[in-house]
């Protein structure tokens, strides 16, 4: 285990995905407002962080691997705030696209006595259009060409970047060049990704993906759906995110569902993204899907016992990692 944990950095990792910037307001609410039957927080803090696939790039850094983002921005204040943050966080950022016009996407959540009480949403969802998705596409084999990249991920939250035609075009070449495909999807997308290393997506997205209702504690009608899956999309691996029942992950030979650990949960924010880092890093490092999903289930668990979004600490995540192995 030491030992894959210190191969994840000589790892280049490129992330193609909606980035966004997450806001915080930390306050404390002691009464009701009078024109409303809303609480009254009191703001004793502010925070800007970086999130969605910004913080997918987070989370492979603090394993050790080296990210490289590559994504779009508006052209307005948020999207320079984001561009600081990257390069604060001393993430290559260089293949991020300016689109004139465009509003950045910002994620503000109002926290008090450490919970979640408001989250408020600016964004702009439209899909990019050709002239825009080439733009990304040349800043993409510019990447290919310059460095070893040791596995992609699509990071997708359906926020306009990623379109059937950037998929096409980014799978084909990941194909020619043998790197291994990561995919964490959203509904829009959800079918058009094909014959990809990983999928990852949760039970409320394969279940509206495939139109199908299912009891996921019935592990025959689970492996059949997700089977159903796997042979819709022809991908090699399939790991279906569980919540509190764990992690599924099934290839061809074989299937296995990885339970949850038992954690005091504070918040679920950016859970999936740390799921799909350790995933992604671990597939770079060419573990098996299982030991990924039972890394990438670890990680998951660890990030919600803290409030807001945070990377994984590696540290942690090995002495959790070795004292499973232990058990």
């Amino acid at each position: 285990m030491r030992s894959l944990f210190n191969s994840f950095k000589d790892l280049s990792i490129l992330i193609i995905g909606d980035v966004m910037m997450d806001a915080y307001l930390f306050g404390k609410v002691d009464r009701v407002s009078p024109e409303a039957p809303v609480p009254i927080v009191s703001v004793g803090k502010k925070e800007a962080r970086l999130g969605g696939a910004a913080n997918v790039a987070l989370n492979i850094k603090a394993l050790g691997a080296k990210p490289i983002i590559c994504a779009i921005v508006g052209d307005d204040i948020e999207g320079r705030q984001l561009l600081d943050l990257f390069s604060a966080a001393d993430i290559d950022a260089t293949s991020l696209v300016k689109i004139v016009g465009r509003k950045t996407t910002v994620k503000t959540r109002v926290i008090a006595q450490n919970q979640q009480i408001l989250r408020v949403d600016a964004e702009t969802d439209t899909e990019i259009n050709i002239e825009e998705s080439n733009l990304v596409l040349n800043k993409f084999r510019l990447i290919l060409e310059r460095q070893k990249i040791d596995a992609i991920i699509f990071q997708d939250y359906d926020k306009g970047l990623i379109t059937p035609y950037l998929i096409d075009e980014v799978s084909k070449s990941a194909k020619a060049n043998n790197i291994p495909l990561i995919v964490d999807p959203k509904k829009r997308n959800f079918l058009s990704y094909k014959d990809v290393d990983v999928f990852k997506p949760n039970l409320k997205e394969l279940k509206e993906g495939l139109k199908v209702d299912f009891d996921p504690k019935n592990y025959l009608e689970l492996k059949n759906n997700t089977t159903l899956l796997k042979e819709k999309i022809k991908a090699k691996n399939i790991l279906l995110t569980l919540s509190e029942l764990g992690i599924y992950a099934i290839n061809d030979k074989e299937d296995k569902l990885t339970p949850a650990h038992i954690r005091t949960i504070a918040d679920v924010s950016g859970a999936g993204d740390t799921v799909i880092s350790v995933v992604a890093t671990c597939i770079a490092a060419r573990t098996d899907i299982f030991l990924a999903a039972r890394l990438g289930n670890l990680a998951g668990g660890l990030v919600c016992e803290k409030v807001g979004v945070v990377p994984i600490n590696k540290d942690l995540l090995l002495q959790e990692a070795l004292k499973a192995e232990e058990a």
